[in-house]
């Protein structure tokens, strides 16, 4: 016999049976001020294509997920949308988990944006991802406030060493213009490097420029104030020498997190 186990948010009931979760009441949210919200955007490895273990299903109660419909539930893997059929753990929910924890007043609004197999250009002002999460992220914030910008990108942009030399100059640009769109013009921003696993070439044998895209992002918070940049040595792949394993996003979630911390 399958044990239930009832999980009480504001005014939300979740039963958690084989491995669902069923929703009962809607989740009523605290006073807007009381809402710190976190846009998550990038590409797959801040998307999640980490597997889904029985603890990544069970929800904090201050932890909160802005849905595909534009409607928030209770923080649980996968946060994204992207690929339904590969989504997977992201640092997105450790990440809030260890903000709720820190401050206890407040409750956690995540608002998941990535898409897997992205370049920076899609995300920049004018791209297609930029107006796309600009909507959903000022959607998110008629019911809290801004309080930080997630960003882990740059393998789709390894491949040129073009776009590997001006990653960095392209990227503050964008985020000058993100903090102009959502009228937060000093919200914090922090960029997590690349794994250090990726492969120097491609399967054609082509060079990959990921260790100049890892250079340029380390030298973000000389061009963009109020920025943070995540280190990424000791997190392993998942076995296929792209994506981060579970473990690894957990714990990239938590340096992310105290990142954050340290720009407020």
């Amino acid at each position: 016999m399958i044990s239930l186990r009832a999980f009480f948010l504001s005014g939300l009931v979740l039963f958690s049976g084989a491995g669902a979760l069923f929703a009962v009441d809607e989740v009523k949210l605290p006073a807007k001020e009381k809402v710190h919200l976190y846009l998550l955007i990038g590409q797959s490895n801040m998307a999640g294509r980490g597997k889904v273990e029985e603890t990544d299903k069970v929800p904090h109660p201050r932890v909160l997920m802005f849905t595909k419909t534009n409607t928030w539930a209770p923080a649980i893997d996968p946060l994204h949308f992207d690929k339904p059929t590969i989504a997977g753990v992201g640092l997105g929910s450790t990440f809030g988990r260890v903000m709720a924890e820190a401050n206890p007043e407040v409750t956690i609004g995540l608002i998941p944006c990535a898409v897997g197999g992205t370049p920076l250009s899609r995300w920049q002002k004018g791209g297609d991802l930029y107006k796309d999460a600009l909507v959903r992220a000022k959607a998110a914030m008629k019911d809290g406030t801004l309080k930080g910008i997630l960003w882990h990108q740059g393998e789709g942009d390894s491949g040129s060493e073009a776009t590997a030399k001006n990653y960095a100059e392209r990227l503050a640009q964008a985020v000058k213009d993100w903090r102009a769109d959502l009228n937060a013009p000093e919200v914090p921003f922090v960029a997590g490097k690349l794994g250090l696993f990726l492969a120097k070439a491609d399967k054609d044998g082509k060079p990959s420029y990921w260790p100049v895209v890892n250079e340029q992002i380390a030298s973000l918070p000389k061009l963009v104030p109020h920025c943070a940049v995540v280190e990424s040595d000791g997190l392993k792949h998942k076995g296929d020498v792209v994506h981060f394993d579970s473990e690894s996003l957990r714990e990239f979630g938590k340096r992310y997190a105290e990142k954050m911390k340290g720009l407020k």
